[in-house]
């Protein structure tokens, strides 16, 4: 069955894997993260390695404020079960109700990064720098990366959202969706580790 012809039918119940396309997609996005997590994993290494070189600044015991750190852990959580309920609204064919659980996803991402932003803004203010020692590079990097590709998924899952209204869901835009989600659920979960690495193992350290 080509792709073009498939767009044409009704909508299958996966539709992510009804064509050889979008099965393409999927596997060469595990691939992708793969090689991500290699990439998050040497992050990890060097930050548990550095994070004791504070050069005579602010200890992670002392920066740390683990009731927001939680609350944006919660926040990011909960942004991973409203794109499930996307993915699920899509598999239904519910146009209009998988545009709105991503839409939610995206203000709940934003609304992480908002908070990450002042957390780095307050950290700068206690000489936590990123320049300052070889914890703080390895902090920010870490983090500040890990930030960056929340930015990311916000603008792929934005532009997702844009391109349905006009294109609604077919075998072609469906399993977009399914990959920005598996992405966004990848993102979720490295901050998990984060926030036990870092945060937790940071603040009994």
């Amino acid at each position: 069955m080509s792709t073009q012809h498939a767009v044409h039918q009704t909508l299958p119940p996966e539709p992510e894997r009804a064509t050889l396309e979008g099965r393409n997609k999927v596997l060469g996005f595990w691939l992708f993260l793969a090689g991500e997590c290699v990439l998050f994993g040497s992050l990890f290494a060097t930050f548990v390695a550095l994070r004791d070189q504070t050069n005579g600044g602010p200890a992670a015991a002392e920066l740390f404020q683990l009731p927001m750190v939680a609350l944006t852990t919660v926040i990011l959580l909960t942004s991973s079960l409203t794109s499930v309920l996307g993915i699920l609204a899509m598999h239904r064919n519910k146009l209009a109700q998988t545009q709105a659980w991503f839409v939610v996803t995206v203000l709940l991402g934003l609304f992480f990064l908002g908070l990450e932003i002042y957390e780095f803004v307050e950290y700068y203010r206690h000489g936590h720098r990123l320049t300052s020692s070889a914890f703080g590079s390895a902090f920010y990097t870490l983090v500040g990366f890990h930030g960056g590709h929340v930015l990311f998924g916000i603008l792929w899952i934005s532009l997702l959202i844009a391109q349905s209204f006009k294109k609604g869901l077919t075998v072609v835009t469906a399993p977009k969706f399914y990959v920005a989600s598996l992405y966004w659920h990848f993102v979720d979960l490295v901050w998990v580790f984060i926030f036990t690495v870092v945060y937790l193992m940071g603040m009994v350290a």
